[in-house]
């Protein structure tokens, strides 16, 4: 051994490591580098190569210690804490700058919502699509359970069905739910702002407190910007009017933003416009910064990302590009504690980045809205696309050509459209009677009932298993759970049954902060042994 090499020597650390420090196994190595709690002293030696040290010397002159090595590359102790914004972790009560979006129909259950909750991790309760009882269930359930948090409800943008969009929001101020995750929203709506002013006071030194806190899910400029900027003065004076808010909280109003933070919603299952997080994000970011430099909000938004992020590789390189914080959909719903059947939990295990697809969305089913599925192992998003096909080329049932209607009662409906019909205004009688009252006389808008009961009822299958549907199955998924279903193949999580949440998530954060350390040590030079490239689920996190 000569440690005084010429190339040994070219160290950028005022650092030296004795030899019997070091180790040089690549099994060992790797235990290091996972130690986030000490920094790692990386030495190129050289007969034995790359090796790691977890301690070191000061030295002021490396070349009076012919027993050490000095140190070619060195990570400090950083670990999930060092991922993402600091503030969103405060402000929400949360472990890592991490959460788990909603899936509507009760996808992201209630048991999904405490499991990651008890861990110390935000989940969003899917409420979109559910009765208010059932929705009102659930906040009980959750909340008995999490009485400290941390947990969020969705309210989505119902604008077929404004009343449930209002019932929801007051649900949640019933029941004090002080946070929401905000989704599909085309422009602010009075039920948002609703939500949002009717938590507004000022402290005893005057302060403003925001009490109703609101994440954002948006994947357009013009939405964003709506939600950076305070809420519009003619929604709040209504409001006002209505008595649902004080005058004291339409002024507090248009002082802090809409949102608390915003969510750049890319290429995601379920709704979404499919766009690339790489230029997402940073437009979102840049607006951000556009928004706060003229009205200097005391604190200033958040800006995470979701949408694509299904592995510790995407994880990082969405921290590296300035996420505030990660947000998964797509991977949860394979897990365990989802509220989807078993039959679709081990169909989406096998899914691949190719498997999706766009087909139309039940609850913006007349404006022509679609939302990513799973299109392997089901025909939902053919007969769903011909659905809208035919809504859009006929006026009324009664139009379709006597061979269409005939193939969507056999192979849709199997049941004649007029005993649907009977069934879809019991449906909405439930819901929300006013949509059968704007269908009388308007035989179009019957045609767009009778076509999102399947719609509607497709997802409820799916989480349900109902027998002999399994092709009708509508699926929500982006290209995100094939990313993660490749990376754990061959691991335990290849196993649907083995997936929890929890430790997904895990896996996910401590697998980006370990990345991040290997790609800091890459950065100064030194060639790792390729085992030490990359996270593998080897072992369970939670």
């Amino acid at each position: 051994m000569n440690p005084t090499t010429t190339n040994e020597m070219l160290s950028p650390w005022p650092w030296l490591v004795t030899d019997t420090n070091i180790s040089f196994d690549v099994a060992v190595m790797e235990q290091q580098l996972k130690d986030f709690s000490r920094g790692c002293y990386v030495v190129n030696h050289s007969d034995k190569g790359i090796g790691i040290a977890q301690t070191a010397e000061l030295v002021a002159d490396q070349a009076a210690n012919s027993n050490s090595l000095p140190v070619a590359a060195f990570t400090p102790a950083l670990g999930t804490e060092s991922l993402g914004d600091s503030n969103f972790r405060r402000v929400h009560g949360v472990k890592y700058a991490y959460y788990a979006g909603a899936m509507a129909n009760g996808i992201s259950s209630e048991e999904l919502v405490i499991a990651l909750g008890q861990a110390g991790i935000l989940c969003s309760f899917g409420a979109a699509g559910l009765i208010p009882s059932r929705v009102e269930a659930a906040i009980n359930r959750i909340q008995a359970a999490l009485p400290n948090g941390p947990y969020m409800f969705n309210l989505i943008h119902s604008p077929s069905e404004p009343a449930l969009e209002r019932g929801s929001v007051e649900l949640f101020l019933k029941h004090k739910v002080r946070t929401v995750e905000a989704s599909a929203f085309l422009g602010l709506t009075p039920q948002i702002v609703y939500y949002r002013a009717a938590g507004l006071s000022r402290d005893a030194q005057g302060n403003v407190v925001v009490a109703n806190k609101v994440i954002a899910k948006v994947s357009r400029t013009e939405v964003a910007e709506k939600f950076m900027m305070p809420a519009p003065a003619k929604m709040l004076q209504k409001l006002v009017d209505e008595g649902s808010i004080t005058p004291e909280q339409m002024e507090l109003a248009q002082l802090v933003p809409m949102a608390d933070d915003i969510t750049a919603e890319a290429d995601s299952g379920g709704h979404t416009d499919n766009r690339p997080l790489v230029t997402l994000l940073p437009t979102i970011l840049a607006l951000k910064e556009e928004i706060q430099t003229k009205y200097q909000y005391p604190t200033p938004i958040r800006v995470g990302c979701g949408g694509g992020v299904g592995t510790p590789d995407a994880a990082l390189a969405t921290f590296n590009m300035g996420a505030a914080y990660i947000v998964t959909g797509s991977v949860n719903q394979a897990c365990v504690e989802a509220g989807a059947s078993d039959h679709t939990r081990k169909l989406l295990s096998t899914t691949e980045m190719a498997d999706v697809t766009m087909a139309p969305a039940a609850d913006m089913f007349e404006m022509g809205v679609k939302l990513q599925v799973v299109k392997r192992g089901t025909l939902f998003p053919m007969r769903a696309n011909k659905l809208y096909e035919l809504y859009t080329r006929y006026d009324s049932i009664e139009a379709i050509p006597a061979d269409e209607r005939e193939k969507l009662e056999k192979q849709v409906f199997r049941s004649t459209l007029d005993d649907i019909w009977a069934g879809t205004v019991a449906h909405f009688n439930e819901r929300d009677p006013k949509q059968i009252e704007r269908a009388t006389g308007n035989p179009k808008r019957k045609m767009a009932l009778i076509f999102r009961w399947y719609l509607g009822l497709s997802s409820r299958w799916s989480n349900s298993g109902e027998a002999g549907r399994e092709m009708d199955y509508q699926i929500w998924a982006g290209p995100a759970l094939g990313a993660f279903n490749q990376w754990a193949k061959g691991s335990y999580l290849d196993n649907y049954q083995d997936r929890n949440a929890v430790d997904v998530a895990k896996h996910l954060m401590y697998g980006a902060a370990y990345l991040n350390r290997v790609n800091s040590l890459t950065s100064q030079g030194v060639k790792l042994p390729t085992p030490l490239l990359r996270w593998k689920p080897t072992q369970r996190m939670a």
